[in-house]
């Protein structure tokens, strides 16, 4: 995916322009889980999730070009559309962002107040990006893509930063949305000669690197859960091939079983967790993950917080939020 030097240049991009996250071992998730269970806390980056760090690293070659684009346009549910013009700020870039109707309040606000302007568009992924797309032949837009080697080695700068602060982990939980995050995760440890296994974890009602992994090739599938980052139905071909030969195995949680994941983070630790945030450590509770990793070592990547105030209310209340 990257080299050793391509992963050099996207740590000086992000390490500009954010800290390193934490990661941490929690007692009450090693209660839940039977096992020791570090939590790496990308709900802290500056936008509240991973992904800013792929934005960071996308812009900074593309700004450095010889004919660097009059403006931005990409397609997103929100972290990535937070990414890109928090990112572009640095540069002065203007950024278009297309959401289906229906996005997170909170999160479009969120991009708004980032500068981007927002098209609301379509009532899936899949359709705000089509509309992306012909919105940047229309207006000479460069098409931000969400899913992008240099996207990957941004976000790659998470991995190397957990497999530095925990030795000898397992194993390492992580959603799949575009599959830029746990591509990242099998990068790394790749490029570490770490013999760690990588989980990817889907929502059940968003399976479609699922359906990919156990065919072989990219297979197209519903998108219907409150998990928003993981609500793709579309995959990308190279992520499929780079996933499939790189995880151990994809894991499906339910809805439900987000939400109760959700709430045991704010019980356990006192930190807030979107769908997508909550997904991987939903997979390690359920009740064959838990056997598999009995007494070992493992890591769950809290990929973000965002969100909307409404929805986190009704988990709390032991509610399920509807897609």
């Amino acid at each position: 995916m990257f080299t050793a030097e391509d992963f050099a240049a996207a740590q000086m991009a992000v390490s500009a322009a954010m800290q390193p996250t934490l990661a941490n071992p929690w007692p009450l998730l090693r209660e839940a889980a039977g096992c020791e269970v570090w939590v790496k806390h990308e709900n802290h980056t500056p936008t509240g999730a991973f992904k800013v760090r792929g934005g960071l690293n996308y812009l900074a070659p593309l700004m450095e070009a010889e004919e660097r684009p009059a403006g931005l346009i990409s397609a997103t549910r929100g972290n990535h559309g937070q990414s890109i013009p928090f990112a572009a700020a640095r540069y002065g870039v203007p950024v278009t962002i297309v959401v289906p109707h229906g996005n997170s309040v909170e999160k479009n606000a969120a991009m708004r107040a980032l500068g981007a302007e927002l098209i609301e568009y379509g009532e899936s992924f899949d359709e705000a990006k089509a509309h992306a797309v012909r919105l940047s032949e229309e207006r000479g837009l460069h098409m931000v893509p969400a899913y992008h080697p240099w996207l990957v080695a941004g976000v790659a700068t998470y991995a190397r930063e957990l497999f530095e602060a925990v030795e000898n982990l397992d194993a390492v939980y992580a959603p799949i949305g575009m599959g830029s995050g746990v591509s990242g995760l099998i990068a790394m440890r790749d490029l570490l000669g770490l013999k760690t296994e990588v989980i990817g974890v889907v929502a059940e009602g968003a399976d479609a690197y699922l359906k990919s992994f156990e065919a072989g090739r990219p297979v197209s599938a519903a998108a219907c859960t409150f998990a928003d980052g993981m609500a793709v139905g579309e995959p990308h071909l190279q992520a499929v091939e780079y996933i499939n030969h790189g995880v151990a195995r994809v894991v499906p949680v339910s809805d439900d079983e987000i939400a109760e994941a959700i709430r045991l983070y704010y019980a356990a630790t006192h930190n807030v967790a979107e769908g997508a945030g909550g997904a991987a450590l939903a997979a390690l509770l359920k009740p064959e993950e838990r056997e598999r990793m009995r007494g070992r070592r493992c890591a769950v990547i809290l990929s973000g917080g965002n969100i909307d105030a409404e929805k986190f209310v009704r988990v709390l209340q032991g509610e399920t939020p509807q897609p």
